[in-house]
């Protein structure tokens, strides 16, 4: 059997925030971006991978979910504990530049972890930790 990582979710708040970070700050490429208003589902990647995907879409708009559970979501997408994702790069501290240039939250500057790699991280505009890690 030979399966592969197609696609992530991350949520987002403010489709244009979220678009602008990953795009501009990042550079990944908008794949697809359908819906309008703060209902917009935005497929980014990176350049030169056209299978490995981002769905940035909005929080909790199964029918399934509950008015609690909406709740619980934004409580902890506000305090930045919903979503999160692992990136990695080549160039770590030239990647960290760049990204805190962008007017990013930074949580962590590039550090040598005690488990074996070197990593940095960032919220992205909907609060999700964003973890760069050095390839090595």
């Amino acid at each position: 059997m030979e399966i592969t990582i197609h696609t992530s979710f991350l949520p987002h708040d403010d489709p244009d925030a979220s678009l602008a970070f990953y795009r501009d700050v990042l550079g990944f490429e908008v794949r697809n971006d359908v819906g309008q208003g703060k209902m917009r589902w935005i497929t980014v990647g990176p350049a030169g991978q056209p299978d490995t995907s981002i769905l940035l879409a909005p929080p909790a708009v199964d029918p399934g979910i509950t008015d609690d559970e909406r709740r619980t979501i934004a409580e902890m997408m506000a305090k930045g504990t919903y979503g999160w994702i692992l990136l990695a790069t080549r160039d770590l501290d030239g990647t960290f530049e760049k990204v805190q240039a962008g007017d990013t939250e930074v949580v962590q500057e590039p550090t040598e972890q005690p488990y074996g790699v070197r990593d940095c991280a960032f919220r992205d505009p909907a609060g999700n930790l964003v973890r760069i890690q050095q390839l090595r």
